[in-house]
């Protein structure tokens, strides 16, 4: 799956001479956290969040009166709050290169760009919607997780018993962690009873980690 696919498109963006309390209130009508930054050609120059508004605001035990705060908030535009330069992605980029991207990063959203012009943005949000979709959360089935070998043909073995079984296959995941002999596998079927599924399944797995029907 590409970026392209799950992207939000033609995103809320904003002019890099902006005030931070105009960027905040397009944040607040629009639902959104981030805003792509563009300069006067429309060129992507930076991102602004709304962690970096709320921080260049004055905070509220501040001396200042009322007007010295409306003063200070009109001068203050979103170019000098901006992340810059901007780590950006395209439409043809992987789901998992943009997510590496992001969490090794920390970073919480990226633009999207077709050459120079930005066509979408992918957001952690985004992300988490996917992860439920891959992991099938939101269908019912009966979950199994089990370390298996980390050996050839073992995922082809753990397809096989299910489709003896009749069972369709809603998710199937495969993570790793200290042990290189070994891999986490989780899967989610339906159409198949959990008794069933544990026993068959059961016979390939080192060891049963959790089965429930969720």
């Amino acid at each position: 799956m590409l970026i392209g696919e799950r992207m939000t498109r033609h995103p809320v963006v904003i002019t890099e001479h902006e005030g931070i309390d105009d960027a905040l209130k397009m944040m607040r009508d629009n639902h959104i956290r981030r805003l792509p930054v563009l300069d006067k050609k429309g060129k992507l120059v930076g991102i602004v969040s709304d962690k970096d508004l709320l921080y260049a605001s004055p905070s509220p035990a501040t001396s200042l009166s009322v007007h010295e705060l409306h003063y200070l908030l009109s001068k203050l535009t979103v170019k000098k709050v901006m992340s810059s330069p901007v780590i950006t992605v395209t439409e043809y980029t992987p789901l998992e290169e943009a997510a590496r991207i992001m969490a090794d990063g920390k970073i919480g959203g990226l633009p999207v760009m077709r050459e120079d012009k930005v066509v979408g943005i992918i957001t952690e949000t985004d992300m988490f919607k996917i992860f439920l979709e891959m992991l099938g959360a939101r269908k019912k089935g009966v979950r199994l997780s089990m370390l298996v070998p980390e050996a050839r043909g073992v995922l082809a073995d753990i397809t096989a018993e299910i489709a003896r079984l009749g069972g369709n296959i809603i998710s199937l995941g495969t993570f790793y962690g200290e042990d290189p002999t070994t891999a986490e596998i989780t899967v989610k079927v339906e159409g198949v009873s959990q008794e069933e599924l544990l026993k068959a399944l059961g016979e390939i797995a080192v060891e049963i980690l959790d089965v429930r029907i969720v």
